[in-house]
């Protein structure tokens, strides 16, 4: 049997070649558009001071140069504590947030899509409910339940609510919902138990979904500066380090326009890689059995 997914992709939509022609264009005039700061964020970072300061600013640099990273470069060896430490507690807080929230968030979303139990309905209305609120409304209750269980000035402080991202459980149990149910219950007669089709079945076939939900975790604790959880300078993140040195003033303003660059590229570049798993995320986001 072909899967509602196939199905999708064989679907053809008939337009005229003016039509084709002109859609193109217009998505490509849009393209443009929504690409031009990171071009300029490219641009500045290989700008000299000099250029920095012209008024009116030139979009594109005139004089490339690679004094901005050598500059940071050497604010970074001068840091009282070493950049590594920096650099190190930033990729131990993104990786066990973002593995942690999918695998949480996945397992969670499972009962919560394929099976009926009470309090269902409520537990997922609340979740969608949760989606309301910003982070600044829940950020002294969050501190208030880090204090209390005694994890203030640690990285659990940043890594535990990450597990507890609302979008992710909501964006896994909508895709989840997608699976036909014959599929599961055909594995269940096979003596598959609910263990081996949740990571055998399940997740194979929603591996879109928690792609995406792993682009948005990792940028989101990528750029996390710990907040007001973190107070020792051993435990700062690099978002941190690299804030401090673009608060230098004017003289540092080289060094800033290489940190904007060098922030944004780890995100962009794990887009990049998965931008077509991210793309079926959207695509088939609205499909039904």
């Amino acid at each position: 049997m072909r899967s509602v997914f196939s199905l999708r992709r064989e679907k053809k939509v008939n337009r005229s070649l003016f039509g084709d022609l002109s859609l193109f264009l217009l998505l490509g005039v849009f393209g443009a558009f929504m690409a031009l700061p990171l071009v300029f964020v490219i641009s500045n970072a290989f700008k000299p001071l000099d250029e920095l300061f012209l008024f009116p600013p030139r979009f594109f640099v005139s004089h490339p140069t690679l004094a901005n990273f050598s500059d940071l470069f050497h604010l970074m060896s001068n840091s009282w504590v070493p950049f590594t430490r920096y650099v190190s507690n930033t990729v131990f807080i993104t990786l066990v947030g973002t593995i942690g929230h999918v695998i949480i968030a996945s397992a969670a979303a499972y009962p919560l899509a394929k099976m009926k139990f009470p309090g269902s309905k409520f537990i997922f209305t609340v979740i969608v409910l949760s989606l309301m609120f910003s982070p600044q409304v829940t950020a002294i209750p969050n501190y208030m339940i880090m204090s209390w269980l005694g994890w203030i000035d640690s990285l659990t402080a940043v890594i535990v609510p990450a597990f507890a991202f609302s979008l992710g459980l909501y964006l896994m149990r909508q895709f989840m919902v997608q699976i036909p149910d014959a599929l599961l219950e055909a594995a269940k007669i096979d003596g598959a138990s609910e263990y081996r089709i949740f990571w055998q079945i399940v997740m194979p076939l929603v591996k879109p979904a928690w792609l995406t939900l792993t682009i948005l975790l990792f940028q989101l604790l990528w750029g996390t500066d710990g907040g007001n959880f973190i107070y020792s300078e051993q435990l700062k993140t690099m978002n941190y380090a690299l804030s401090q040195i673009i608060q230098g003033g004017i003289v540092r303003a080289g060094a800033g326009a290489a940190v904007a660059l060098l922030t944004l590229s780890v995100p962009i570049t794990l887009f990049i890689i998965t931008q077509s798993q991210i793309i079926e995320t959207m695509a088939s986001s609205g499909l039904k059995d």
